[in-house]
């Protein structure tokens, strides 16, 4: 068995390259279809955040090696995306077979976040798992393998304070606007998209004091959903431009393939607005405000990236948690890989089982020609009896071959029961 993630991430990748790399959510029906065509037979799952871009593939049913399915996975991500593979290939982390559970269940319980210990990312992989299966793409190995990184995730929260305190990309971009403002009762918040992260990061915001929020987006009926529980506004997407010089608090989270605001929607707000400081929060992937306006002064511009250190000083905070956290990881991807390695002997134990029954059979059939007087209870008996024979040869080398998977490499167990049984051989 071959499990493979091929992915990039925060660590690993500039958000100008992982930007140009993800996934929306509309995207999604047509990837899978051209993943599919791409690695056919294998079990595919895309994890797409403003974060990471990773794909899990189980190649259970493929015939694929590793090496063939990474630069496929690669070949897929450069000509969905029309980005050239010189791009981002050394940015791109490969994850193989038993690294592949601690991987995943490490990502789930955010462990390997930005900000480490957030609990967004549970739903983001949830979300990833029910739309590849929506995509007839989850084959036995990666459900047992997501619904065990789901268990996980929620043992860490349970057990660990690994999620308490500041713990999301929202509240740590907030508490950068608390550091710039102090007071943000008399502030006035721009939200610009109405997806799950801005809605967190406006509760945040109005969790520290913020009054007045005002959303813009092109679709007025989710952004009235998003506004309304603050009392806020609600603006049509093409009067941003007019209107951006009201904001000291701009938080952007949109779908846009490109930029939506530059340094001149900026210079022009602040002549506006006499030059008072507008802290931007652009937390989409792609990026939405173009980087050129943190070149003014008084715009406080953060994005995804521009969070590190204040995450990494939230990860020192939670030293101790993060390490139980862990522990809880490690422990349950060692089950899993113990699961997984069971799993991977069981198409030898079927056609072991398959090639004894099919002499089984030819036998009885031999035996009932030589004894045509059988009555019909007879000829029954002889077969339960030879079922039973069959079974009864095939325990211990069933449990053999189950218990050494966990001990030794599968693969030279499929190999040793395809000698022994002659499972390549012609019937």
């Amino acid at each position: 068995m071959s499990l493979l993630v091929a992915g990039l991430n925060h660590a690993s990748c500039p958000l100008e390259v992982r930007e140009r790399l993800a996934f929306p959510a509309d995207s999604l029906a047509a990837a899978y279809q051209r993943l599919a065509a791409t690695v056919p037979g294998a079990g595919a799952v895309i994890l797409s955040t403003c974060n990471r871009v990773e794909i899990y593939l189980s190649l259970y049913d493929s015939g694929l090696a590793a090496s063939a399915a990474q630069e496929k996975a690669v070949g897929f991500l450069a000509d969905f995306h029309g980005v050239p593979a010189d791009c981002f290939r050394d940015n791109l982390y490969v994850i193989e077979d038993d690294a592949v559970p601690g991987h995943l269940f490490r990502v789930a319980s955010g462990l390997d976040s930005l900000v480490v210990g957030e609990t967004q990312i549970h739903g983001q992989v949830h979300d990833a798992y029910l739309a590849a299966r929506a995509a007839d793409s989850v084959d036995k190995v990666l459900n047992g393998l997501f619904q065990r990184a789901f268990s996980v995730a929620k043992a860490v929260r349970t057990d660990t304070a690994i999620g308490e305190g500041k713990v999301s990309v929202s509240s740590v971009a907030v508490d950068l606007a608390v550091s710039i403002f102090g007071d943000l009762a008399a502030r006035t918040v721009f939200v610009v998209g109405s997806g799950d992260m801005a809605g967190l990061t406006v509760r945040h915001l109005v969790e520290h004091g913020a009054q007045r929020i005002t959303v813009a987006n092109r679709d007025m009926a989710r952004a009235t959903r998003l506004a309304q529980p603050y009392g806020g506004e609600v603006i049509a997407f093409d009067a941003l431009g007019d209107r951006l010089h009201e904001a000291d608090i701009i938080v952007s989270s949109t779908a846009a393939p490109g930029f939506i605001l530059d340094r001149s929607h900026f210079a022009a707000a602040l002549r506006r607005r006499a030059h008072q400081p507008m802290f931007v929060i652009d937390i989409a992937v792609p990026r939405d405000i173009n980087p050129d306006a943190a070149t003014l002064d008084n715009v406080y511009l953060c994005d995804i990236d521009g969070l590190q250190k204040s995450a990494q000083a939230n990860l020192e905070a939670r030293r101790r948690e993060f390490d139980r956290a862990l522990e809880i990881v490690e422990r349950k991807a060692a089950n899993c890989r113990e699961w997984l390695r069971r799993l991977s002997v069981e198409p030898a134990i079927a056609g072991m089982a398959k090639k004894l029954d099919a002499i089984r059979e030819r036998e009885v059939e031999r035996t009932f020609a030589e004894l045509p007087d059988l009555t019909d209870d007879e000829r029954e008996a002889i077969r339960r009896m030879s079922d039973r024979l069959v079974r009864r040869i095939l325990d211990r080398p069933i449990a053999h071959f189950k218990h050494e998977a966990t001990r030794e490499d599968p693969s030279a167990l499929v190999h040793l029961a395809r000698r022994l049984f002659g499972l390549d051989e012609a019937r």
